[in-house]
């Protein structure tokens, strides 16, 4: 295999879930322009050149499973990158719920051939997940949509956004053996600051968090194409032994905070090594 396929799309077949605006839809027309037949689900229309639009409520198990059917097979890279913010209504439904059962269906039926790939969005504000293991773990043990759906009910305080983005962390490091067995892989990144319509939405504290480091470095927050290339390369034949990771797309705050590089409590407080 030649470099260029390695990394191209040709003759692949992408969906991205959550494609029609900010990080998913950047990810959409680096499929697109890669090579790729892309297929874009999303609640808001979809208005990328090139692309099938399908609409999906990640809320509905019915909606989904209706939009699943509607995309059919095969799908050789499924990026899971649907997301809103703490006051959304049943956010960990759009976040996560809706989006692992769209992706263990389509892995069960085999709609994802061996040598597929799947990468989800998480986010710094998932840090110290592994420190909330047992709890995650209980959540990411309920066996569908509808049981997850009691658990969340029943867990009011957990229904958030960095809850979301922790389960999704853990379930990519928990499911990269099933999935791997299977011959899809499955990985995420953790972006930083990142500027889409969401964040623009959440200004304050989604942008102005690490804004100090970046001043200091001479970086701006990341475009959501600098994000779409790296879930873009997670899926590609290049990646083939990258399984089960979440890689930090921060410029490198986490980093030089957790070693004292550079001045960063809060990232400390949410590693729990403060």
């Amino acid at each position: 295999m030649g470099i260029a396929e390695m990394f191209g799309y040709d003759g692949k077949r992408a969906l991205v879930v959550g494609g029609a605006t900010g990080m998913g839809a950047a990810t959409a027309q680096i499929a697109r322009d890669l090579g790729a037949e892309v297929v874009v689900m999303d609640y808001a229309d979809v208005s990328i050149q090139g692309v099938k639009g399908i609409k999906v409520d990640l809320r509905d198990k019915a909606s989904i499973d209706a939009a699943l059917d509607e995309c059919g097979g095969p799908i050789h890279a499924l990026f899971s990158c649907a997301g809103v913010a703490d006051g959304a209504p049943r956010i960990m439904h759009v976040n996560f719920i809706g989006q692992r059962h769209l992706i263990e269906r389509a892995v069960k039926e085999d709609m994802m051939p061996k040598g597929s790939a799947i990468a989800m969005i998480s986010s710094v504000a998932g840090l110290g997940w592994e420190n909330n293991l047992p709890t995650i773990m209980e959540f990411l043990d309920t066996p569908d949509f509808e049981a997850a759906t009691a658990w969340i009910d029943a867990h009011p305080d957990l229904e958030n956004y960095s809850f979301s983005k922790q389960a999704i962390l853990a379930y990519v490091a928990h499911q990269g053996y099933p999935f791997v067995k299977r011959g899809v892989r499955i990985n995420a990144i953790q972006p930083g600051p990142t500027d889409t319509p969401l964040a623009r939405a959440n200004a304050d504290v989604w942008l102005g968090f690490a804004a100090d480091y970046r001043a200091d470095c001479g970086v701006e927050a990341s475009t959501p194409e600098e994000q779409g290339a790296v879930l873009a390369f997670l899926c590609c034949d290049a990646a083939s032994h990258v399984n089960g990771i979440s890689i930090i797309t921060d410029a490198g705050y986490v980093s030089a905070a957790l070693t004292d590089a550079y001045e960063g409590p809060f990232i400390k407080v949410m590693l729990g090594r403060a």
